[in-house]
């Protein structure tokens, strides 16, 4: 039934196993016995910016279902769509095919993932020049910040059931065009997407056995934090310490107040620099292509920074620890 899945760079799920690491996860070969619950209604927030193709949301698994929202993702190369995972049945138990990226859409389950996967291929929007255009009869997209969008109505229809195959699940099969899509180039998700599936996968609130298939609780959105400095949130100010010594608290948010300003200037130089790349760009009249390789530097760029920031700020919280909370220093 799914015999060209293979193909696609299918990744067989299990309890325990889902999104641990691409190549670990490409080589668990083992079934789920009960069928995923319905797809959760929610909300597709507005595009973030141009290039940003929607990735439906889908329920992962590791020892129970967990919900994915849904998030717009920077396309990894101008011209590459999105085809969806989705679940399967085998004969033996129900079995996750992952998305990928290509130049066209391929099989996808038939599943009605909505926002323009209604089953079969994608019509939420299209690429001409190295651009995409937005259908927004189908998308949220702000019409005064991305002007390539078009509006085509299509006939949609209603239906949350979240696999092929099976009982009670979608009977399609793949068409010749899905299966060349199948056959053709690909990319695996990207670490942006990885990423958004782990976060959900630690969050107990997006199981199953939390939301019992309810209105999704997670924010859909980028799946990413940010592409440049000035979109991260503001800086966390660690709460003042209160070690019941005077002297050591007064030393303790000096640390912390010295740290604080140290990565609000880091930032203010990355976004700096990355505002110089992007005045570069225009002078060059960088094509669609170069201007989505800097893009995607960027966000890794920045995505760094914010790790290496987190660790900073946890680290001084160990140390400030009170003896018996973590090892701090007297």
């Amino acid at each position: 039934m799914l015999k060209n899945a293979d193909r696609y760079g299918k990744i067989w799920l299990a309890a325990g196993i889902l999104f641990l690491s691409t190549a670990a996860a490409a080589q668990v070969r083992m079934s789920v016995a009960i069928a995923p619950p319905a797809l959760l209604a929610s909300e597709q927030p507005i595009c973030p910016g141009d290039g940003y193709l929607w990735t439906p949301g889908y329920w992962g698994y590791d020892s129970d279902y967990y919900w994915v929202s849904g998030a717009w993702v920077m396309a990894p190369e101008p011209g590459f769509l999105w085809t969806p995972g989705y679940w399967g049945w085998d004969g033996g138990g129900y079995m996750f095919n992952e998305g990928y990226w290509g130049m066209s859409v391929g099989f996808y389950g038939g599943i009605n993932y909505g926002f323009g996967y209604f089953g079969n291929g994608y019509v939420g929007g299209r690429w001409d020049g190295g651009h995409f255009f937005y259908n927004t009869a189908v998308n949220r997209v702000d019409g005064n910040s991305i002007h390539n969008v078009y509006n085509t109505r299509v006939n949609e229809s209603v239906n949350r059931v979240s696999y092929n195959g099976g009982q009670g699940g979608i009977n399609a099969r793949a068409t010749s065009q899905e299966e060349a899509a199948g056959r053709g180039r690909h990319i695996a998700p990207v670490a942006a997407q990885t990423e958004h599936a782990q976060v959900a996968r630690s969050d107990p609130q997006q199981r199953f056995s939390a939301n019992h298939g309810g209105a999704s609780t997670a924010p859909a959105g980028r799946s990413n934090t940010a592409i440049h400095p000035k979109e991260l949130p503001a800086i966390e100010h660690p709460a003042a310490p209160n070690t019941g010594n005077a002297g050591l608290n007064q030393k303790y948010q000096k640390e912390q107040d010295k740290l604080v300003a140290q990565q609000g200037k880091e930032r203010q130089q990355l976004q700096q620099k990355q505002d110089q790349e992007h005045k570069q760009l225009t002078k060059q009249n960088a094509n669609a292509a170069r201007t989505q390789q800097v893009e995607q530097r960027h966000q890794q760029q920045t995505q760094q920074m914010q790790q290496g920031h987190s660790q900073q700020m946890q680290q001084m919280q160990q140390r400030q620890a009170p003896a018996g909370h973590g090892g701090g220093r007297r």
